[in-house]
């Protein structure tokens, strides 16, 4: 199951050659068939619970620039910031879990029911040159996803500098290093995890649903397309509901 990605490998990543993103809706791409659990973000916990699913709180994201990092923070900490910013702040994060797995993450930016929805892209990605059956995600291959400002990763650099002057001579791992203990506190699930004690900016980091594999993150904008909504889909439920797990197809 590691590898199983999002739709069981129909959702590819793609590259794209145009530097100005486009509303999905806009260029004709049905953002509706990447996913069908933007009802998450509007149900409150009973709701969720009547459908299986567990809510979990994280806290809040320090964004200091308001440029979001939507990456695997291991695999590829060096990932482009979201090409749509927010106004820096502090932004709560939820987890929706799922069959034992983090099945969504959302970070809600402002109140407020989304009115439609847009593929978060990065830099020189266009929803336009997307296929029916292709999407753009962000790769995984330690396992976790997360949110974060693009200035943390200045700190989470300063933290692992910090870790290599302590063991000099050993090969300095973040997660076995840093991460692993926060992240076994909460069952290997989630960590709320602040690299340089002290300095604002930390990170919400989350196990990403089937573990590695390509997966899709939305905006959810109201009628006038200001963001109220950043989600991210792990491809473990359909339709919003828990109850019952998605086939292999």
């Amino acid at each position: 199951m590691r590898h199983r990605i999002m739709r069981a490998a129909r959702l590819v990543l793609c590259a794209a050659a145009a530097h100005a993103p486009v509303s999905a809706s806009a260029a004709g791409w049905d953002v509706g068939k990447a996913s069908s659990n933007f009802e998450l973000v509007t149900l409150d916990d009973a709701e969720l619970s009547s459908r299986s699913i567990d809510v979990v709180h994280m806290g809040d994201v320090e964004l200091t620039s308001g440029r979001i990092v939507a990456a695997d923070p291991l695999a590829q900490p060096d990932r482009p910031a979201l090409a749509r910013t927010v106004a820096p702040g502090d932004y709560p994060v939820t987890l929706y879990r799922a069959f034992g797995r983090i099945a969504a993450a959302s970070m809600r930016l402002a109140e407020g029911k989304p009115d439609h929805w847009e593929l978060a892209v990065v830099p020189g990605q266009d929803p336009a040159t997307l296929k029916d059956d292709e999407i753009f995600g962000y790769p995984v291959d330690a396992g976790v996803g997360c949110y974060m400002d693009a200035d943390t990763l200045a700190l989470i650099d300063e933290r692992q500098a910090q870790v290599q002057a302590q063991k000099p001579d050993a090969d300095i791992n973040y997660y076995d290093d840093v991460l692993a203990s926060e992240l076994d506190a909460n069952k290997n699930h989630y960590a709320l995890h602040r690299p340089i004690a002290g300095k604002k900016g930390n990170v919400a980091v989350f196990w990403s649903g089937w573990g590695d594999g390509v997966y899709p993150v939305f905006w959810g904008l109201d009628k006038d397309g200001r963001p109220l909504v950043l989600l991210t889909d792990f491809g473990v439920i359909e339709k919003a509901d828990g109850r019952r797990e998605p086939k292999v197809q």
